[in-house]
């Protein structure tokens, strides 16, 4: 279930980025399921398996949906997913969708066999790799780079909090909900409270 609402909230990260760019339908197909399909992709191959989406096309067939809807507002209302409103669209989906993936690449790799560190890695990859890629090719610098805010911290503490949680035994709703709870705890507060680590001495700060 997370994959799969990870995938259609990260697909719409992608659509707006490239409601933002001004791009064609196609643009927004591309960026849209780039994101949403990127960071599981990378943990499926890392598993020594296939990526998902080339034998069941759900995932594909969610981000062109959302994508095809995104272009269609844009288009019908110019503007609407630009600006103030849709730069706070943007990184609130973002943080939902990153604390879904977290979550599911965590249990997915734990189901696979995977010793509990690198199930919160494959975890933390499954929920920013396709947000990187969303952003470079839109030629933006990616958020895991943006200033000293909590994003991979905070993917890797939602992770973290899922294995844990699955490795005491609790039942699946309890798993999820702390790995969401403190996934998303710590992304949004360090998009409303300004949450980051100390400034390193010397250093320089965007």
């Amino acid at each position: 279930m997370f994959e799969g609402a990870g995938v259609a909230i990260f697909a719409l990260t992608g659509a707006l980025v490239a409601a933002r760019k001004g791009m064609d339908p196609l643009g927004f197909i591309l960026l849209a399921t780039v994101t949403g399909v990127g960071g599981g992709t990378l943990r499926e191959l890392l598993l020594g398996h296939s990526a998902r989406w080339v034998h069941d096309p759900t995932s594909v067939i969610i981000c062109t949906v959302v994508a095809i809807g995104a272009w269609a507002l844009a288009y019908l209302r110019p503007g609407i997913l630009e600006g103030w409103s849709g730069r706070k669209l943007l990184l609130w989906s973002d943080a939902a969708g990153l604390s879904m993936f977290a979550v599911s690449g965590t249990l997915i790799g734990l189901e696979a066999g995977a010793p509990v560190l690198s199930a919160i890695a494959l975890g933390a990859m499954t929920a920013t790799f396709g947000g990187i890629l969303r952003d470079i090719l839109a030629g933006d610098r990616p958020m895991v780079l943006w200033s000293r805010e909590f994003y991979v911290t905070a993917a890797t503490a939602g992770a973290t909090a899922t294995a844990l949680l699955h490795g005491l035994g609790l039942p699946a709703y309890a798993v999820a909900l702390g790995g969401l709870t403190m996934g998303f705890g710590l992304r949004a507060g360090s998009l409303l409270l300004g949450w980051s680590f100390p400034k390193l001495p010397g250093g320089t700060s965007e």
